[in-house]
């Protein structure tokens, strides 16, 4: 019984560092998630949506913390009795989201480690196994290190997370597992690979006055896309910033375009306030959140590769040819 609770608990606390560490590496995209769990038709907690990010940022460091707390020994009922309660929960909401085809990808392990919604529910019940004994034999947790030591372990590792955050989301993810990321190639990852019915990257396109513009777009030599999926939303501090890799990215003879789900009200009100005079091109607003996760951000194209993305708050360091 010691063998298994000790397996338990490393296989536990380390998936929950895992998966928290992953989602606090993109909390945005984690709040987009939350975001279709609280929507209409799922939860019915569209009040919470205003909030989802806040509150992804408290549950995945939440979760890392648990799963440290778990490994040190360290307050061991509340700990415990932490993990069951969140495994039960997000059980039933994987069983709800599987059942019912709510959601197509609960979004544990971001985008790094894509689930689909049985594979989620199936992975839950794995844990609630492991979680539950350690419910019932947690007098074999024994503490890890000097037990003095702990609380102030976890309240570095609970700075450090903090800050992480604040990093991540001042600028962007500091490892990109999204199907955008740079040095890829658009128009190859549109193209499925071998044994995948779904390419990587689905659902894209630019389509402009003209129509689908796309196979223009990603076949020019330099292109700058000023991605913004809402432009209600998007940071007025931003437009300014990036105002100056605007004008160099024409001086070098660089495409200058807009990428929105915005409509033509919002883009000419856009323009009329900040004097620009670039086109936009649209597509779906979940396909462009995917692209970065900054509101407006910078992507620079060459013949259809991501050269560099960039958060606003870093326009400065743009990197033209």
């Amino acid at each position: 019984m010691k063998l298994l609770v000790g397996f338990a608990r490393i296989f536990v606390g380390l998936l929950f560092i895992l998966s928290g560490f992953i989602k606090l590496n993109d909390p945005v995209g984690f709040a987009y998630k939350l975001q279709e769990y609280f929507g209409e038709g799922v939860l019915n907690l569209e009040f919470l949506q205003p909030f989802a990010l806040g509150i992804a940022i408290v549950l995945v460091i939440f979760e890392l913390l648990l799963g440290v707390m778990l490994l040190l020994g360290y307050a061991r009922k509340f700990t415990v009795w932490s993990l069951l309660l969140m495994i039960i929960f997000f059980t039933f909401l994987t069983f709800y989201s599987a059942y019912f085809n709510k959601v197509t990808d609960c979004g544990c392990f971001g985008d790094a480690i894509p689930l689909t919604p049985w594979e989620s529910f199936i992975k839950d019940v794995i844990l609630l196994v492991f979680i539950l004994i350690l419910f019932v034999k947690q007098k074999y947790l024994v503490p890890l290190f000097n037990p003095a030591s702990h609380k102030w372990i976890v309240f570095v590792v609970f700075i450090a997370c903090l800050a992480f955050a604040y990093y991540v989301l001042m600028h962007l993810p500091l490892i990109d597992f999204r199907a955008y990321k740079e040095g890829v190639n658009i128009e190859e990852g549109m193209q499925p690979r071998d044994g995948e019915l779904i390419p990587p990257i689905h659902d894209f396109a630019f389509y402009g006055d003209e129509g689908d513009a796309t196979s223009i777009i990603l076949n020019e030599e330099k292109v700058l896309v000023i991605v913004a999926y809402n432009l209600t939303k998007s940071e007025k501090e931003g437009w300014q910033k990036i105002a100056p890799a605007i004008k160099e990215a024409k001086e070098k003879d660089y495409k200058v375009i807009g990428f929105s789900a915005s409509g033509p009200d919002d883009i000419q009100n856009l323009k009329e306030t900040y004097g620009y005079d670039f086109n936009f091109y649209f597509t779906d607003e979940t396909a462009i959140k995917t692209v970065i996760r900054s509101n407006p951000g910078l992507m620079t194209l060459e013949k259809g590769t991501i050269k560099q993305k960039l958060h606003w708050n870093d326009a400065s360091k743009i990197n033209l040819k």
